[in-house]
């Protein structure tokens, strides 16, 4: 059985007819208008009013609800642009021993956390999981480890990332799915995302992982890892899925979780256009790299993240070893499979 598309919005979500008017709006008062704000000093204290107010609606009681995962569920958590969309695709291509086919990814995957429900497929609906040979069925979320409903059947998946490459992915999605033409400088979103007025935190979201890797049910990656060797990702997914995938099957997932065949239909992986600049051949899938954040931040303000993590992590208690996976000490150029060898070693 093929999932049924929750939704024909995505890439049609802002109404045509609005699109020109709002551009009007926004070119002719609101960046005059933030030009005079920014020039005045005021920019970043304007912009913390206007994130605060995003996130309170983002985490405004959008969450599982009273569900409770199954044998039959995978969840696939993680910080924003951590890998998210790569995960899924992996974790769903096991699950339908490569022959998963899908219009947009969240016809098939839901994503409960998410405001916009009527564009995703509900927790509620099991289209997917009936359709999958092995019986199971994925599911996306951003939330920390503590908003997540825990079962010992169910499967979770968690990828980390270099916090710098991290920022450089999300402050090019936040300006194409958000405030486009008006988004803030890259100093002023840097001191944003460290400061009070975040979006997400990423220290907590951070720990309330790193603190369960214990779990036998939690699988944690790294980003940079799944870049270096993705034949191993994939064998080391389904063998966490248990899923035994034949060598036909095992060729199939990894052609369908490659950067390029991904890139090719970012269409099915692209967020809804939920704004008036919007692009509709917007790409969700930007590079697929690590180590590039120098692309568009200075020396200073990649020293700046690391520090900023670090004293966060610091003030959980965590005993991850920040300095040698991602920060100044780290030769991962040179040794891609660091990041796991010095995970173990701090279990």
């Amino acid at each position: 059985m093929t999932p049924t598309p929750a939704s024909d919005s995505h890439g049609r979500a802002f109404p045509a007819a609005g699109r020109y008017p709002v551009l009007a709006l926004t070119y002719v008062v609101l960046k005059p208008l933030l030009w005079l704000v920014d020039k005045a000093g005021y920019s970043e204290r304007l912009w913390a009013v206007l994130v605060r107010q995003m996130r309170q609606r983002l985490l405004a009681g959008h969450d599982f609800g009273d569900y409770l995962p199954t044998e039959h569920d995978v969840v696939v958590c993680t910080y924003p642009k951590c890998g998210t969309n790569w995960a899924m695709q992996i974790a769903y291509q096991i699950a339908m021993r490569g022959h998963g086919e899908f219009a947009h990814i969240h016809d098939v995957v839901p994503w409960p956390d998410f405001a916009r429900q009527d564009l995703v497929i509900p927790l509620s609906d099991d289209t997917a999981r009936n359709a999958a040979p092995t019986g199971l069925r994925v599911i996306k979320t951003h939330l920390a480890w503590d908003r997540i409903p825990y079962t010992p059947q169910a499967r979770y998946i968690c990828v980390i990332r270099d916090p710098k490459d991290t920022f450089v992915s999300f402050y090019h999605f936040v300006r194409e799915v958000m405030f486009g033409p008006l988004m803030p400088s890259v100093p002023v979103w840097l001191r944003l995302c460290f400061s009070d007025a975040a979006l997400f935190v990423w220290e907590e979201h951070f720990q309330s992982y790193w603190k369960e890797r214990q779990l036998p049910n939690l699988l944690m990656l790294t980003f940079e890892d799944m870049q270096a060797d993705l034949p191993q990702t994939v064998r080391t997914i389904a063998a966490f899925l248990t899923v035994e995938l034949t060598a036909d099957e095992f060729e199939l997932v990894c052609e369908k979780s490659a950067f390029a065949y991904m890139k090719r239909l970012g269409d099915k992986f692209a967020p809804p256009a939920l704004t008036p600049w919007s692009s509709p051949n917007r790409q969700t899938i930007r590079r697929g790299a690590s180590g590039g954040s120098a692309e568009l931040l200075s020396p200073e303000q990649q020293r700046f993240i690391d520090a900023q993590c670090k004293a966060g992590l610091a003030r959980l208690g965590s005993d991850f070893p920040f300095d040698t996976v991602w920060g100044e000490a780290s030769s991962d150029a040179a040794h891609p499979h660091r990041q796991d060898e010095q995970m173990n070693r701090s279990d």
